[in-house]
This record gives C-alpha cells, structure tokens and sequence, in this order.
C-alpha cells in the first residue's frame, strides 16, 4: 500500500473553473417566469426564493470556512451588520434573511451568496477608507441579491452539480507533485463557490450600489472612491484582487460611468456625509494588523509562484507580527505541507486550531498533514471532527474513505467512497474512489 498512486496526482479543477453552489436541492426548482424585484419585467427564473436561501445555507458555510473563517471581532461584525442591514432596508428585496460579516482571507474581495450572506475580506476592508466607500462595497453586493444575479444564471443552468471545492484544495495547482496538497489554500478556496458576474450584472449592481447608498443618506463618492481604489491595485497589487476581477468584472468603463450617473442623477446627495472618522475607529483593529497581512499576501503570492522559501520567509515574517493570526497560521501550514514537513504543518494546524476552536478549516490541514505523513487513523479523527463542525462536504467523505483505506479497514472505506460518488461523479477523487471500488470487486465497471 506504501506505493499507492495518491488522488491528488493530478489537478482536475482549477479554481477559475469553480462556478458557484453546488448541491441545490431539486426541490428549489420551480419551472416558469417571475418578475424582477429590480425592473418589474420578466424574467426567466426556475429557482424559488426559498430556492435562493436554501442554496445560500447549503453553499455559503463552505465559502466563509474556505476564507479562514469569520473575523474573531464581534464590534466589527456588529458594525458590518448594522450597516448592510440599514442599506438592505432600502434595497428592492428588503425581506431576505441578510447577513454580513468580515472573513479572515487577506485578498481583496467582496461577495454575497443569493440568500443574502455577504461577506467582506480583510484586504477589502484595509483598503477602504470611509463609511460611504463600505456602504458602496455592500450596497454592489445587496444589488446582486436584488437583482437575483445569481438565480438567474442557475436558472440558464451554469451553475449546477459543481462539486464542493474544499477538497480540491490540495490538487496539483501550485507544485508539480502531490506535495502541492498544502498549496494555496486562501489562493484556491478564496471564492470558489462564487458566481462569476456579466458585464451587464456589474453595471447593474453599480447603479444599485449609488440608489440604495444614497437612498441610506451616504455620499455617493464613496462608489467612485472604491472604483478608484481597485483601479490602482489592479496597476500596483494585481495579485491581490485577481479573484475579484474574475468574479466581478472592472473597466474603465464603470469608473466613468459612476462619475456621470452621480453628476446626472445624484449631485445633491453629495452633500451626505462620508464618516471617514467613524469608519476608521470601527476598523482599527483590522489596521493595526495592516504590516501582518501585507506579509500574508505576498506570501500567498509566492505561494502561487510555487516560490516556498520566499512564502515561508513572509508567513513567518506576517506571524511575528500578529502570531495569533488563524489564516496566517494556516497559510504556513500549507505551505510546509507543501514542502513535504508533515510534522510541522501539523503543529500549525493544530495551534491555529488553539486560536480558533469553532473554525474547522484547521482541522482539514491537519487532516491533510496526517495522510501525507501516512498517520490514517489520525487523519480519520481529523476530518471526522471537520464533518461534525461544517457537515456537507462531500470531499470530507472522500479523505475519510481514504484514511480507512489506509488502515487497512477496506469495507468501512469501500462505504464511505460510495457515498462520496453518490454526491459527486467527476474530478480526480472520484475516478480514484470508483477504481478502488472496481478494485475491489463492490461494482461492475459497467454499472457507472
């Protein structure tokens, strides 16, 4: 069993492939034409709203994990919430169950799931600098929401039966051998279950963003201020937004359109307030970490680079900063599992675990570190602890099976592979859980 060909040999997915929500329940389907909330028009639409939370719930957990978790400061998500709910309270679907939240994930990024989860990353929010420029940022995201942006691409069927990203995390995307299961994990999880908008979407959500932020009494500046913003770290720090611009489309276009749909439409609402000050104050925290998370990113960076000594060098440097940072914790982690030191990405896990319990994503490194270094039955204990805190991920029943295997426990594995291929029937996991079980003599290579 020792010279056993691993499943991650080989990369079947990147994550630019990832489209969004995978597992929508049949049930959310409903056939026909419904009216949107926006226009008041029409529109080809087979998913419920029911439809729309119950794919949020299922899909958004993972998201939110993938990027290292909610931001352990209750002020700031106090402050997040307060304000995208007074925003939401002005948007065309007042109603849904919105949340918002800081993520721990270091790039630049803001996204919503259709149920109403909106989430903002650390790197987003240490570039903005006023409480007019986040009113923008979420008031772009609460217009997909309203807009049901991300309904209506399930409905024209681009986003359907993707599999679960979280484990494909440690495919072949950054290294050219299976070391490369540490690689990245921020890089390729960050936004992999997030829709890609059109142009025509962006455009929308932007002038959603000025009518409901000035609706709410904030200048609209703050819109141009964050286009202004983007434009430059596109020219200065492209590798920091690389997935926002994937997932949300920018153009000189859009900076120029916000400047005349503000002269021609908003001019008098420039005289609300900015609340640079406030915004400031309610973020401190997140800036005090400004020269840690710096070091994050240019680690992941050299990550992608498959530069490894240069990332350890910024992890570590980020880490002496703020040692108790969760996703600089793990991006260490990975980053020595991808240099092939078992042990100590392990102990990186397992700290950041230390310094956030009720985050499971440390207990997926670890489980990773505990397979490469052939400790199955610890690897098993792992991933059972991940599935008890985030269940529905069906790669977790995969490495799961995989670590049985590795025991020696062949049916107790054989039943966890079928299960997995019950839930997911392509990639490279799957074609190595279906040889097994061919192997193995529990079905016929005729019967897939």
């Amino acid at each position: 069993m020792s010279h056993r060909k691993h499943p991650w040999d080989k990369a079947p997915i990147s994550r630019r492939d990832f489209l969004i929500l995978s597992g929508a329940s049949t049930a959310a389907f409903l056939a026909g034409c419904a009216t949107n909330p926006v226009t008041g028009k029409n529109q080809f639409m087979l998913v419920s709203e029911n439809g729309e939370i119950n794919v949020d719930r299922t899909n958004s957990p993972h998201q939110i994990s993938a990027d290292y978790g909610t931001v352990q400061d209750a002020e700031l998500n106090r402050y997040l919430n307060g304000l995208g709910e007074h925003l939401a309270s002005h948007s065309h679907r007042p109603n849904m169950p919105y949340t918002f939240r800081s993520v721990n994930a270091v790039y630049v990024n803001a996204y919503a799931f259709p149920g109403g989860t909106i989430a903002v990353t650390r790197g987003m929010l240490l570039n903005l600098q006023s409480e007019a420029e986040l009113a923008a940022v979420l008031g772009h995201e609460i217009g997909h929401v309203a807009s049901r942006h991300s309904a209506s691409s399930m409905s024209k069927g681009m986003v359907l039966n993707v599999a679960m990203a979280v484990g494909s995390l440690a495919l072949n995307q950054f290294a050219p051998d299976y070391s490369a299961l540490g690689a990245g994990l921020g890089a390729i999880m960050g936004g992999a279950l997030l829709a890609r908008y059109s142009r025509g979407a962006e455009r929308e959500a932007d002038a959603l963003a000025l009518e409901y932020m000035t609706r709410s009494e904030y200048n609209p500046e703050g819109c141009v201020g964050v286009m202004d913003i983007l434009r430059k770290l596109q020219k200065d720090k492209p590798n920091i937004i690389e997935l926002m611009f994937a997932t949300h489309p920018m153009s000189e276009e859009r900076y120029q359109t916000a400047i005349e749909t503000i002269r021609e439409k908003y001019q008098a609402a420039k005289s609300f307030p900015v609340n640079k000050e406030q915004y400031l104050d309610q973020t401190v925290r997140i800036r005090a970490q400004k020269d840690a998370i710096d070091q994050f990113q240019k680690g992941e960076k050299a990550m992608r680079e498959n530069k490894l000594p240069a990332a350890a060098e910024c992890f570590e440097a980020g880490l002496k900063l703020a040692p108790q940072d969760y996703a600089g914790l793990l991006m260490l982690a990975n980053c020595r599992l991808t240099q092939k030191q078992w042990l100590e990405s392990e102990r990186l896990a397992e700290e950041a675990r230390s310094v956030y319990p009720r985050e499971p994503m440390s207990l997926f490194v670890s489980g990773l570190a505990r397979i490469a270094g052939k400790r199955y039955d610890a690897a098993y204990d792992a991933f059972n602890r991940y599935d008890q805190l985030l269940p529905g991920n069906p790669n977790t029943v995969f490495y799961k099976g995989f670590s049985l295997e590795g025991m020696g426990r062949r049916p107790l594995a054989a039943e966890q592979y079928q299960q997995f291929l019950q839930q997911v029937q392509q990639g490279e996991n799957a074609q190595y859980a279906y040889q097994r079980l061919v192997q193995w003599g529990y079905i016929k290579p005729q019967q897939r």
